[in-house]
């Protein structure tokens, strides 16, 4: 292992039983490194107590006891810079927000090599992106869909990394998204009260709890739990509803937790799948003369699952400022909004 730097300190006071819950209590702040990365780097044997390898990281450490870390050098990526167009809604030395159309990948995998965010970026900011996860350059925290549109934050510096991921991990970030659903929830319906895991909140807001995780079949897919899995908090409100009687609703939908796929799954449960989902809205049908021809055919071929990340905001890691962004309707939204108003 080729070590970059190394980190030496001593266990304070009472420290927790278990080596990587000291550790993460007890690094510096400035090393930055997360609780994951910490469990990484005990793993690779990079930590030593009192001048040992500690690979354990339920073993038990002692007050007074010295800490050396030896962090390594991040990988060079082998993913390459592209000269893709960005639209950058806020910049700074340390972190990027950007307004992320859709159709575009986040992150290179293995049947999207290439033109994703991430090779956009790294043409963008050069070298000048986070390395904390051990690779260099790609500076993600978090995602948002290929065919979901709108804001994602990006850690330029190691230090935004550490304390952006730290944020998302208490699930203290605003997250708002737009999304156009069939149906329009509402508290009266006796459909939804019989439906687990709903529940009204007061201003007809529906908060929907349960586990998620991937689908025991479909891989690509992931299925509403109740033992197992991740904890999933999703609520929305209906912002306008449309046609006679109303049969959409356009929702603002904010998360608690983030999960894979969170709304658009969550959304499909209480039975108000997202107009547009080929994963989870099912190909349902609007009643006939609920809406005006036009509208219909433009629900009928929206081409992607209608699902915008409108806000974003958090506390800038570095600077402590609290920060808050907006981004207005793709264009295919607003437009597939203009169709459907007609009905009103």
């Amino acid at each position: 292992m080729s070590v970059h730097r190394r980190i030496s300190f001593v266990f304070g006071e009472s420290p927790p039983p278990r080596l990587d819950k000291a550790l993460a209590r007890d690094v510096p702040e400035d090393a930055n490194l997360s609780r994951t990365r910490l469990g990484k780097l005990i793993e690779q044997g990079a930590v030593k107590i009192d001048g040992a390898v500690a690979r354990d990281p339920r073993a038990k450490v002692t007050e007074g006891q010295v800490v050396e870390i030896g962090v390594e050098e991040a990988e060079e990526s082998h993913i390459l810079p592209e000269d893709i167009p960005l639209e950058i809604v806020f910049e700074d030395d340390d972190l990027i927000v950007v307004n992320k159309p859709a159709g575009m990948v986040v992150h290179p995998a293995p049947g999207t090599p290439s033109g994703t965010l991430v090779n956009a970026l790294m043409a963008h900011c050069g070298d000048n992106l986070s390395g904390v996860g051990g690779m260099k350059r790609p500076g993600i925290v978090h995602r948002i869909d290929k065919e979901t549109s709108g804001l994602l934050v990006v850690a330029k510096s190691d230090a935004a990394h550490h304390g952006l991921a730290a944020q998302f991990e208490k699930h203290t970030v605003e997250r708002y998204y737009k999304a156009l659903v069939y149906g329009v929830p509402d508290a009266n319906d006796p459909r939804l009260r019989g439906v687990k895991g709903a529940s009204f909140e007061p201003g007809n807001i529906l908060k929907i709890t349960t586990q998620l995780a991937r689908h025991k079949t479909d891989r690509q897919r992931q299925a509403v739990l109740f033992q197992g899995g991740k904890h999933a908090v999703t609520r929305a409100r209906t912002v306008e509803s449309f046609g006679t009687p109303p049969v959409l609703a356009l929702m603002e939908c904010w998360l608690e937790t983030g999960r894979t796929h969170q709304i658009r799954v969550h959304m499909a449960h209480a039975g108000h799948g997202l107009v547009g989902d080929p994963t989870y809205g099912g190909k349902r049908k609007l009643p006939k003369n609920a809406l005006p021809e036009l509208a219909t055919d433009a629900v009928r071929d929206f081409p992607r699952q209608a699902l915008h990340a409108a806000v974003l905001g958090f506390d800038h890691p570095v600077t402590g400022e609290i920060v808050r962004f907006e981004a207005p309707l793709p264009q295919d939204m607003a437009d597939l909004l203009d169709a459907v108003r007609l009905a009103v």
